[in-house]
């Protein structure tokens, strides 16, 4: 099932708000309705909505080629800063839309229609290209999980969270087809359960082995010698390796590394950020509180109780075993490897 379609000039999401109980994808004909679903989570995953971002580039193109040069280029950038806007903390959004506009710059000189055409052939080559990343990251990552091997990962990290295959579950995807996994356990992932409703459910239409269970759980299942390790994957990376993820992703970073179990980070090089240099410097999205206090649309608290809704934590990196990436395994010192990587 694709997460993405882009056809006749239209973008199409599965709606991942709905799923698993309802499969329905939202049609986007401009710019500002890929906006709102990137906003709204329809789309979600740092390389998805990095890949979502680029096809709506390519729709505000179509919709200005009647301005003129100028008002083309100009109303292209507000685009661009309008998408961006969505979501502050996933780099792959920032990374998608600089790269769009900078293909739109290059090629300045060129009709507005060209360029309309230019920024289509481009996003389609992010869409391909992510995926093709991704089965790089499953191959590398193979490396490090052992025969039997039973991994707790956190969020929906997999095809749903990208433009195909996955990265954590990329990694889980590839060791199951060698036939070395033995099973997942899906952290819940409070508040908007993506684990429950789109890791579990993932890999169960896959038939791959999986155990759902409540983000409370994870010490216990540790503390018994039931996890070999942990794979989760990232929204944005810091040069010196701290880890922006999933809210509940540093809480079983700390829980590995108490218990001496492997903690490794998925994620492809678009998910660098090399102008943060430590993860103090990520900007963490704060979320409405009725995720918090609806369940699926059903109120389970008073509205009038205040919370406390942080979508992502930092994870230093000196509690991350290693990072895997489409260019290989990188492990600390972070930041040499990281500029090596970008050499």
């Amino acid at each position: 099932m694709k997460s993405i379609i882009w056809e006749n000039s239209m973008l199409k999401l599965l709606d991942q708000t709905k799923l698993p109980l309802s499969i329905e994808y939202v049609d986007c004909k401009t710019y500002k309705e890929v906006a709102e679903c990137i906003k709204n989570m329809v789309v979600r995953g740092a390389p998805a909505i990095g890949v979502a971002a680029a096809y709506g580039m390519v729709l505000a193109a179509k919709e200005f080629l009647e301005k003129s040069k100028n008002g083309f280029m100009d109303d292209l950038y507000s685009a661009g800063e309008l998408l961006k806007s969505t979501r502050p903390t996933a780099v792959n959004l920032f990374w998608a839309v600089d790269k769009m506009y900078k293909t739109a710059k290059d090629n300045e000189t060129a009709s507005s229609k060209d360029i309309a055409l230019i920024l289509e052939e481009a996003a389609i080559n992010i869409h391909e290209e992510d995926i093709a990343l991704n089965k790089s990251i499953g191959e590398y990552g193979v490396k490090v999980v052992p025969e039997g091997a039973v991994i707790m990962t956190h969020c929906n990290a997999g095809a749903l969270a990208t433009a195909g295959y996955g990265t954590a579950l990329g990694v889980i995807r590839t060791a199951f087809e060698k036939g070395i996994l033995k099973k997942v356990f899906a952290c819940e992932t409070r508040p908007l359960l993506q684990g429950a409703r789109l890791t579990a459910w993932e890999l169960h239409q896959e038939k791959i082995p999986v155990t759902l269970i409540t983000d409370s759980m994870a010490g216990y299942l540790m503390g018994q010698g039931q996890i070999d390790m942990v794979i989760v994957g990232a929204d944005r990376i810091a040069r010196n390796g701290d880890v922006a993820n999933k809210i509940g992703t540093y809480s079983l970073a700390i829980l590995a590394n108490y218990h001496n179990i492997p903690f490794f980070v998925a994620a492809p090089y678009s998910t660098i950020d090399m102008g943060m240099a430590t993860g103090k410097e990520i900007i963490v999205e704060e979320r409405h509180g009725n995720e918090i206090r609806h369940i699926h649309g059903v109120e389970v608290v008073p509205g009038d109780i205040q919370t406390l809704n942080p979508a992502f934590d930092v994870t230093p990196g000196k509690l991350i075993t290693g990072i895997i990436t489409d260019k290989g395994i990188l492990t600390a010192p972070y930041e040499k490897e990281i500029d090596r990587l970008f050499k």
